[in-house]
């Protein structure tokens, strides 16, 4: 690139101007709801939230990276450790070793990590553990209590070296201010062999253009979680660096006629599988070092456009303010009054959570990488990525259809893009930065659609969406599809999690059938209509629980419902993951029983013990999340308190979600009871504050539960209002007593999702005994 070009594009895009947040028309509230937010909150046991910078929604999540573990051993040997990791930092660590821009927030697996940025002082330190000669590395000692994090800002002392770290982000840029001692050998190490689930052939190839004494670009290549991830970067300084190099980790082995260059130092290109490149400084007591690092999935061009149209200047401090305000919009779409600071601290801090991912993932221009890696341009929609759909599906999403319709339908449009230029015909089933990594089980992108279909969400095509659902239901060699076609359930000896999938696909198919049911087309909707009750077929009426069924069509024998681990179910057992029906509870309670042995059997899950032995070969399922043998540190059962609403008992619903609000959420370093799961974990406590939840996906339904805020006003896009109010909140008072709606009485556990957006108010008077008059 010409340096002619450099110039033309940093100063002359006048033009430019960014889809996503540069014309936006921030909340004139005066109220300052990013106060309530405490980005710390997350759990040490799995992958934490991240508590870096970033805009909401944003692409550039620039956080912290407080160590540097290796997914394998030197003998090859998994290291569970990493599983803490999954977003990069955990608050029990006391040491840091950069901060990386791209992070996952709270998820049961990691990729990410790219581009650690560390400044330094004193001797050049290239190692951020520990050197060869047994000395320290060039990580930093760091304390809480000089640790600060709000939403769009954090900030850090780095002990080791006497300079103060302050981050703040756009969507696509990350804004770095270093504030330094005085040093003639100040360093900023921009370390890209830094991998969060880092292992030795993660790094495919790295490349690096100076272009100037401020300005770096250059992109990397690697191969985790994500098999082709293509990330470019343009790295732009507030001051020039003295003098510049580089140390290769690989072995290389052919390098053409580079081999006449001395390229370590002050060379203006660097190239190879993993690199540190450090750039040096002088500078005065005091002195603040900026760093504008900007990303782009397309191209470095792409990183400077981006730049140029986010961050064109050098105040630090606007763009923080700018990104607060950007925050305090997203978040004043709810605005509640709780009993206590901790509970708005809660509440607040999962709104912060759920608006974090999916991420945009597009150039200001439009321009974003496909599942084809070819470079498309957006036409009528944002591109968004990180789909976490097996997690995001049940809550996540629909609480999107209230507080953020138009990026739902953007976000399912990038998914209708991504069945479009996907080898297999298939929507996504975990899908970042344009790869498919193929997590979990079902095909969950249907169940978003459907959601917003029933809620009359968004301008994509319908026939379109169904097609591509229809598509990526019928390719047979994914998961045990093919078998579930075949047998009309996924036999156990033919694909593991066979009970799981079975439940998961026929739930998935309902939702197929409801799209139809939508564009009339019947011939779809009886297909798979007929598919939705493929359940039945692995339900054993003789020990009334879910049970793997073989190719022969006998039940497995030497089956334990209580166990977690190999027994037709993943992350689960047959106490909870069987209750899995959503599209027919009502059946599946006759099916059980009926509804007084249901109730019976829902109050012994709540109640009963389960042993250590039957959830220790699981990671995502710990003693914080259980209660009795119910998980809620784990998806599967998030649906399961509600269920008491079609037993007759919906008190049962009121105490246990109330329970469940108390004692696994609080506003603390390990408050979540599980990783989040890209918002999961904090949707569902949304929604059950406001009193009310999502149980079946791709239906206008919501059950009720029992609200724990004393009033909450959601601002709907349309610019109506949806007002909930309790009368006698207290901590006792759990049991609806009576429910109005804009006055007049309701007496069933059912809100429909036009009641909230026509606008109106839902009023719930409490008291602390069951009422006999409120039921189904």
């Amino acid at each position: 690139m010409s340096l002619i070009l450099l110039v033309g594009i940093l100063f002359s895009c006048k033009n430019e101007t960014s889809k996503e947040g540069n014309k936006e028309e921030f909340n004139t509230s005066k109220k300052d709801y990013t106060q309530y937010v405490n980005p710390f909150i997350g759990t040490s046991k799995m992958g934490h939230v991240f508590p870096g910078a970033t805009a909401p929604f944003g692409m550039v999540q620039l956080s912290p990276q407080t160590n540097f573990e290796v997914m394998f051993d030197d003998k090859g040997r998994y290291n569970a450790e990493t599983y803490e990791y999954c977003a990069g930092y955990q608050h029990k660590d006391s040491t840091i070793v950069g901060f990386a821009h791209t992070n996952f927030s709270g998820t049961g697996h990691a990729d990410l990590g790219d581009f650690l940025v560390m400044p330094t002082t004193g001797d050049l330190v290239l190692d951020p553990l520990e050197t060869k000669e047994n000395k320290k590395g060039f990580y930093s000692t760091f304390s809480h209590n000089k640790e600060e994090a709000s939403p769009g800002y954090y900030k850090v002392d780095l002990d080791s070296y006497g300079i103060k770290a302050e981050l703040t982000a756009s969507e696509r840029v990350g804004f770095h201010q270093y504030t330094f001692p005085k040093s003639n050998d100040a360093h900023v190490i921009l370390d890209l062999v830094y991998n969060v689930y880092h292992h030795d052939n993660k790094n495919v190839w790295t490349f690096i253009r100076v272009e100037n004494d401020t300005l770096i670009t250059g992109y990397r290549q690697t191969k985790g979680w994500a098999r082709t991830k293509k990330v470019f970067f343009a790295m732009q300084f507030s001051k020039p660096f003295k003098s510049y190099g580089h140390k290769k980790y690989d072995e290389i082995k052919y390098d053409g006629f580079y081999r006449r260059f001395k390229q370590d130092k002050n060379f203006p290109e660097m190239a190879g599988k993993d690199i540190r490149a450090y750039f040096n400084f002088d500078t005065e007591e005091g002195e603040k070092i900026n760093i504008k690092f900007a990303l782009s999935p397309v191209s470095t061009n792409g990183a400077l456009k981006n730049l140029k149209a986010e961050i064109p200047h050098w105040n630090f401090n606007k763009t923080r303010e700018e990104t607060k305000r950007k925050w305090n919009k997203e978040l004043s779409k709810i605005e509640v009054t709780t009993l206590t600071e901790g509970d708005k601290t809660n509440f607040y801090t999962a709104m912060y959570h759920t608006n974090l991912s999916p991420i945009i993932y597009e150039d200001v221009d439009g321009q974003y990488r496909g599942l084809d890696q070819n470079i498309y341009t957006s036409d009528g929609f944002t591109n968004y990525t990180i789909f976490s759909l097996w997690d995001t599906y049940r809550a996540l999403h629909p609480l999107f259809n209230i507080t953020q319709p138009k990026r739902n339908n953007d976000m399912i449009k990038s998914m209708l893009a991504h069945q479009e230029q996907n080898v297999h015909n298939m929507l996504p089933i975990w899908s970042h930065y344009a790869n498919e990594n193929w997590c979990m089980i079902g095909y969950h992108a249907t169940s978003v659609i459907a959601d917003a279909m029933a809620k009359n969400v968004g301008d994509f095509d319908y026939k379109r969406a169904l097609n591509a659902s229809v598509a990526t239901a019928n390719v047979r060699y994914f998961a045990g599809l093919g078998d579930y076609i075949d047998y009309k359930y996924v036999p156990d000896d033919k694909s593991s999690s066979s009970v799981s999938k079975t439940l998961e696909y026929a739930y998935n198919d309902w939702c197929i059938a409801q799209m139809a049911k939508e564009v009339n087309n019947t011939t779809v909707e009886d297909v798979f209509t007929k598919r939705s009750e493929y359940y039945k077929n692995v339900y054993d009426p003789s020990i009334g629980f879910m049970r793997p069924k073989l190719s022969d069509g006998t039940f497995r024998k030497n089956f334990d419902p209580m166990d977690t681990h190999g027994q037709g179910f993943i992350e689960g057992n047959a106490w909870n993951y069987g209750l899995y029906v959503p599209q027919n509870i009502d059946k599946m309670v006759s099916m059980m029983g009926g509804k007084e042995r249901f109730t019976t059997q829902l109050d012994s899950l709540f109640t009963m013990e389960i042993a250590d032995k039957y959830i220790e070969n699981h990671e995502d399922i710990t003693r914080d999340g259980i209660i009795g043998n119910y998980v809620h540190g784990n998806e599967p059962g998030h649906h399961i308190p509600y269920l008491y609403n079609w037993t007759g008992r919906p008190e049962k619903t009121q105490a246990r979600v109330r329970m469940i609000m108390d004692t696994m959420y609080a506003p603390t370093v390990e408050g979540l009871c599980g990783n989040d799961d890209a918002g999961q974990m904090s949707a569902w406590y949304i929604f059950s504050s406001l009193g009310f939840y999502p149980v079946t996906p791709g239906s206008a339904d919501y059950a009720i539960g029992s609200p724990l805020v004393k009033e909450a006003v959601i601002n709907l896009e349309s610019g109506k209002t949806f007002t909930i109010k309790t009368e006698n909140q207290s901590k006792e008072n759990v049991y609806i007593q009576k429910a109005t709606l804009n006055g007049k009485e309701i007496s069933s556990p059912i809100l429909n999702h036009n009641d909230i957006e026509k606008g109106g108010t839902l009023t719930f008077y409490l008291g602390d005994k069951p009422s006999k008059l409120w039921s189904n």
